[in-house]
C-alpha cells in the first residue's frame, strides 16, 4: 500500500504540492518532452535521459555479462534519446562493488559490443540513431570503493560509519587520506579511460562527481591541505585538470558531469519508528558541499553555480544535478515510498524532496544557458512524472527529463508514450525499492546480487529475490 502516493492525476500532484509550499507544475501537452535539443554539436531526439542505473551485474574482472548486455538491449530499444550509460571504474581499486563495470584493455571489446548492440537495438525499434546519444560514467568510488577506502579527506559525520572491509572496522582520524601524488595519478587513469571510451564508441562520457564518491568529495574537501583542498581552485583542481586534458586530446568527445550540487548530511534510523534522523554533528558543518553550513536542510548554491559556470567554461557540454548519497541520506537522492531494507523511512514528504531536486536544477539550467541540464527526482511521480517533466522542459526549467529506476520496470516507456500518450500502469515503478534491497544484499559467492525489478521483471529477477529472501531468513533464523 502507498503511503504518500494518493495522486489520481496530474493536477492532483500539483495541489498537493501548492499545500506544502512548492509550485510543481504539470501539463497535459507532452510534446515539449518530444522536441529535439542541442548537446555540442549534435542534436539529441527527444528529451527523455535514462540515468547512469548500476547492474551491479558483470563479472568479477568488470567485464559486462549477460543481465549487463539484457539491459542495454532494453534501453535501446526503450526510445530514450539520451543513454546515460552507468558507473564505470577508472582502476581496480576504485570500483565500489565485485561487480561493477571496469574499463581497461581486457574489457575494451566487451564494452564496444554492449553499446554497438545498444545503438543496434535503437535502430531496431526506432528507426534512425543518428539523434541518439550514448556514452559512459567513469568513476573512481573513492571512500565508497569496495576493496578499501580511498578517501579524499576527513569527514566527521561520514568516517564512523564509512567501514574498510578489509579490516572490518570502521574508519577514524587515524586513516590515511589519498596523498596529492595519488590524485595525480587518478588525473592519469582518467585521461587513459576516456581514451578507451572514445575508442569503444561513446558519443560522450560523465566524469561523475556525484554521491560522494571522489571527485565529489573533493568538492567539499575544505579541511583538506596541499594542492587539492582549502580553497574553491584547489577543491576543483582535479575535475578542472581532467576535463581540459581530455577536452584537449580527445575534442570530438563530448564532456558531461553529474554532479552534486547539495550533498547534505548522513542520516540513520531512529529507534523508536525508524524515521530518519540526522546523526549527531557540531556546527558550523566541515565538508558537506552546496550545503548551508549552519543548517544541513538547506542548500547553498553559491559554490555549485560557480562549479557550473567555470565547468562551462572548461567545454563541459552536458551537465545533470544530483545530491546526496544513496547510502547515507537516500531520501534526498531518490524520494520513494518505502525504504531499502538497510535504510529508513522518509523524515520529509517526497514533495519536499522533489521540489529540492527541482529548484536546485533549474538553478543550475539559468547559469548554463545553453549547456542543457538533466534534471532528476522523477520516478517517485509514477504515472504522472511525464506531465511534469514535460511542464519543466516548456518552462526552460531543465532540458532532459532524467529516469532512473523507473526504466528497471518499464524500459520501452518513452516509445509507449509516443505511441499511448501515458506510461503503461502495469509497468509503472511504484518506489518500493526492491532494486535498491538486491542490489544491497552482498551474501553469494559473487560479493554482490545483480540488480532489477522483482516485481515487473519478475522471469529474470524474481528467482534472484527469492533467493536473497532465502538467504536472509537463513541468516536470521
Amino acid at each position: 500500500m502507498a503511503r504518500f502516493f494518493k495522486y489520481k492525476s496530474p493536477s492532483d500532484v500539483t495541489a498537493d504540492a501548492a499545500t506544502l509550499g512548492y509550485d510543481i507544475p504539470a501539463t497535459e501537452d507532452l510534446a515539449p518532452l518530444f522536441q529535439p535539443v542541442a548537446v555540442g554539436d549534435r542534436t539529441v531526439g527527444n528529451r527523455f535521459a535514462i540515468h547512469p542505473m548500476e547492474g551491479c551485474d558483470g563479472t568479477l574482472d568488470g567485464h559486462p555479462d549477460e543481465l549487463t548486455y539484457r539491459r542495454y538491449l532494453r534501453f535501446g530499444a526503450g526510445g530514450a534519446k539520451l543513454i546515460w550509460g552507468e558507473a564505470t571504474a577508472i582502476a581496480d581499486d576504485g570500483r565500489m562493488n565485485s561487480r561493477q563495470l571496469l574499463i581497461n584493455d581486457a574489457n575494451a571489446a566487451g564494452l564496444e559490443n554492449m553499446l554497438a548492440d545498444c545503438r543496434a537495438a535503437h535502430r531496431e525499434s526506432v528507426g534512425d540513431d543518428a539523434d541518439l546519444l550514448l556514452g559512459l560514467q567513469l568513476t573512481h568510488s573513492g571512500r565508497f570503493s569496495f576493496r578499501k577506502p580511498k578517501i579524499a579527506c576527513h569527514d566527521p559525520i561520514l568516517d564512523p560509519i564509512t567501514l574498510d572491509k578489509s579490516t572490518g572496522k570502521f574508519i577514524d582520524a587515524s586513516y590515511p587520506v589519498l596523498t596529492d601524488d595519488d590524485l595525480k595519478q587518478i588525473e592519469d587513469q582518467y585521461l587513459a579511460a576516456a581514451r578507451l571510451a572514445a575508442k569503444v564508441g561513446c558519443d560522450f562520457i560523465d566524469l561523475k562527481q556525484c554521491h560522494r564518491y571522489l571527485l565529489s568529495e573533493l568538492l567539499g574537501a575544505k579541511h583538506r591541505p596541499g594542492e587539492y583542498g582549502g580553497s574553491f581552485e584547489n577543491r576543483t583542481r582535479l575535475i578542472r585538470n581532467i576535463t581540459q586534458r581530455i577536452a584537449a586530446e580527445l575534442p570530438e568527445l563530448i564532456l558531461a558531469t553529474r554532479f552534486n550540487a547539495y550533498d547534505g548530511i548522513p542520516y540513520r534510523s531512529r529507534a523508536e519508528d525508524k524515521i530518519g534522523e540526522p546523526y549527531p554533528h557540531e556546527l558550523p558543518l566541515q565538508v558537506a558541499f552546496g550545503t548551508n553550513p549552519q543548517n544541513h536542510r538547506k542548500e547553498q548554491l553559491d559554490e555549485p553555480v560557480q562549479l557550473a559556470e567555470n565547468m562551462k567554461q572548461w567545454g563541459m557540454k552536458l551537465l545533470s544535478v544530483s545530491m546526496g548519497n544513496p547510502y547515507a541520506n537516500p531520501h534526498i537522492v531518490r524520494p520513494a515510498e518505502f525504504p531499502p531494507v538497510d535504510g529508513y523511512h522518509s523524515p520529509e514528504h517526497p514533495l519536499d524532496g522533489i521540489a529540492r531536486h527541482f529548484r536546485i536544477a533549474q538553478r543550475i539550467q539559468q547559469t548554463v544557458g545553453e549547456v542543457p541540464v538533466v534534471g532528476s527526482g522523477y520516478s517517485w511521480l509514477q504515472d504522472f512524472a511525464p506531465h511534469v517533466g514535460a511542464a519543466n522542459v516548456a518552462n526552460g526549467s531543465i532540458a532532459f527529463v532524467g529516469f532512473g529506476r523507473a526504466t528497471l520496470s518499464h524500459p520501452d516507456f518513452v516509445k509507449t508514450i509516443q505511441e499511448t500518450g501515458s506510461l503503461n500502469r502495469k509497468k509503472v515503478c511504484r518506489t518500493f525499492s526492491y532494486c535498491t534491497n538486491l542490489m544491497r544484499a552482498k551474501h553469494n559467492k559473487l560479493g554482490q546480487y545483480a540488480t532489477g525489478c522483482p516485481p515487473f521483471d519478475k522471469e529474470v529477477y524474481g528467482p534472484l529475490w527469492d533467493e536473497v529472501k532465502q538467504s536472509t531468513d537463513s541468516r536470521d533464523a
